[in-house]
């Protein structure tokens, strides 16, 4: 080999191990953010993947336990028919009813139309309205309908509907049932589903990745440090709270991101944190800690918080929304619909 062809060799080594350090350095460059694995991260996660109280309290689901399927019941059996949201029909019988009966009589499906219907019985034992199970006897019933939700209002083709299903449970109790007279009731659901959409809120962050974008593990141990779990759904961590109908703050992203098959190398460039403010009461001060977390995450992962527009959210804006909310929690509770209320929840479902 000549000299001119053994530096040329020389040379194109060099240039070929340039390219490969270079490309290198761009990989390690463009590699979303990764967990790190030091022994306190270890122990946060192994807090966070623990099946405690939080877990349970955001996802609601039966785990085996006795206590749980006490508490499920109770919930079960639980009157919620309330006639501020509610249409309820009186239904009469002249003998007692088992509840073996009423739950035979009931309708295959406990909806009308988008809305939610239901049927509970006067219990002999307790002398309070719930829904009825086996094993108990009842004096009388009502049906409902809910007169609005976030669907829109009670319709009079739905209303027609409730009227056909709470008439074939009477006839199979041997029921006389009262129907209030529709028109009115309709008025009724339209007030009510105007009051709700002018009073319902649901506000939302975005968290944008200043430079380098995050692996999912990334995101979920920061979040973990300020109090978010694992959800149900894939790309949806939650912020339990006290009560365990609804977490106080949600934060989402792309749940196939979430799904890959190898996540820590998908790249994510953006978060939503997402409170909906009539589900959540207002003594778990939700948006106080929306605030709170979303400022620290962003500090922690170098991001920048975005409204819905694009525009980066300043603390006085921050302010401005709160006092808003206290407006609308007032309202809420002038109408006995309080945020994190049972009637507030199901109306703002």
């Amino acid at each position: 080999m000549s000299n001119l062809q053994l530096g040329l060799a020389i040379a194109g080594a060099v240039v070929l191990a340039v390219v490969v350090a270079h490309g290198a350095w761009t990989s390690r460059k463009n590699r979303p953010r990764q967990a790190t694995n030091s022994s306190d991260s270890t122990e946060q996660a192994a807090q966070t993947d623990a099946p405690d109280d939080s877990d349970e309290r955001q996802d609601p689901a039966f785990d085996g336990s006795l206590e749980s399927l006490t508490t499920l019941t109770s919930i079960e059996k639980k009157a919620a028919l309330d006639a501020l949201i509610d249409v309820i029909v009186p239904i009469a019988v002249d003998t007692q009813v088992s509840g073996e009966a009423a739950l035979a009589a009931m309708p295959p499906t406990r909806r009308v139309g988008s809305k939610p219907f239901a049927v509970e019985g006067l219990s002999i034992d307790t002398g309070e309205w719930e829904i009825p199970v086996a094993g108990q006897r009842y004096s009388a019933f009502q049906a409902g309908v809910q007169l609005a939700n976030r669907t829109g209002a009670l319709n009079q083709i739905e209303y027609s509907e409730f009227v056909m299903k709470a008439q074939a449970f009477a006839d199979d109790v041997n029921g006389e049932p009262e129907f209030p007279e529709m028109h009115e009731e309709v008025a009724r659901a339209r007030e009510l589903d105007q009051f709700a959409g002018e009073h319902d809120a649901q506000i939302s962050f975005t968290l944008r990745a200043a430079t380098i974008a995050w692996s999912p593990g990334y995101v979920q141990q920061n979040a973990a440090r300020h109090g978010f779990v694992p959800g149900a759904i894939p790309g949806r961590m939650v912020l339990p709270g006290a009560q365990a109908q609804a977490p106080i703050l949600i934060l989402a992203f792309d749940s196939q991101a979430a799904m890959a098959e190898d996540p820590e190398q998908t790249a994510l460039r953006e978060l939503t944190m997402s409170l909906d403010v009539p589900q959540v009461a207002r003594s778990e001060q939700p948006f106080d800690r929306m605030c709170q977390a979303a400022l620290a995450l962003a500090s922690a992962m170098d991001g920048a918080l975005m409204d819905d527009y694009g525009n980066r959210i300043r603390a006085d804006s921050m302010q401005v929304i709160k006092a808003d909310l206290e407006k609308l929690y007032d309202t809420l509770d002038a109408r006995e619909l309080s945020a994190g209320s049972a009637l507030g929840r199901r109306l703002f479902s």
